[in-house]
């Protein structure tokens, strides 16, 4: 990697605080670390959106990303539209939204589609990454999921939400890039610890990154940007 991918790295990395115990100083610290290394966006979970968004609103490069049906997505879709409403009025910028994991394992693939839909047109014009939870998928599903998100019009297919059981691999997103080419983009999230793990991502076909404050602050320190 060059010189400038080193530079940039932090815009390529949204960090979060989004498992069920993560606590308000937690989100603070995450946030303070986002404006002194200009992370590009911040995830919680959705009662503290309007918290990070107000935190942020003087910040134009940093983003508030909002989360839609975590960790499970088994929401009704009438309940991921109004969650999808709600985060846009609390001053999300981005939505990343899990799909319906048990319907695609039941491989109920137009339900998937349209829950999927239902919410990018709620979003409009803002960027919706589907999450497909990879790591419950077969190889197969994560090609037909793939598929899915890309008809649907997503801006990202993201491999996770980090509360699978395991980690996000490097053929995940080979399989994910090998399947959509350049018709959608790839975010990697869930078991992103180390800088050579985002390096083999990225030369796999990673866009965006999505990791957590520990670890995203440790690839940095290993990047030299610390």
């Amino acid at each position: 990697m060059d010189n400038a991918f080193y530079k940039n790295l932090p815009r390529i990395i949204d960090i979060s605080c989004v498992k069920a115990n993560h606590t308000l100083d937690e989100i603070d610290e995450m946030i303070n670390a986002a404006k002194k290394y200009r992370f590009v966006c911040v995830f919680t979970l959705p009662s503290f959106t309007k918290y990070a968004a107000e935190r942020l609103k003087d910040e134009p490069d940093i983003m508030t990303g909002g989360t839609i049906g975590f960790p499970a997505g088994c929401d009704t879709t009438a309940s991921k539209v109004f969650q999808a409403k709600e985060l846009l009025s609390m001053g999300a910028d981005e939505l990343d939204m899990v799909i319906n994991i048990t319907q695609m394992k039941s491989h109920n693939y137009k339900y998937v589609y349209e829950d999927i839909k239902a919410v990018i047109d709620t979003a409009e014009k803002v960027p919706v990454k589907t999450i497909i939870e990879a790591a419950y998928l077969t190889e197969d599903e994560i090609r037909i999921a793939a598929d899915i998100a890309a008809e649907a019009g997503a801006a990202y297919i993201k491999t996770g939400t980090g509360w699978a059981p395991s980690p996000t691999t490097i053929r995940h997103i080979k399989i994910i890039k090998d399947r959509v080419q350049d018709r959608v983009k790839i975010k990697a999230a869930g078991g992103i610890r180390d800088l050579n793990t985002l390096i083999s991502m990225r030369n796999a076909g990673c866009d965006r990154f999505g990791i957590g404050v520990s670890s995203a602050l440790k690839i940095l320190e290993e990047a030299g940007k610390l």
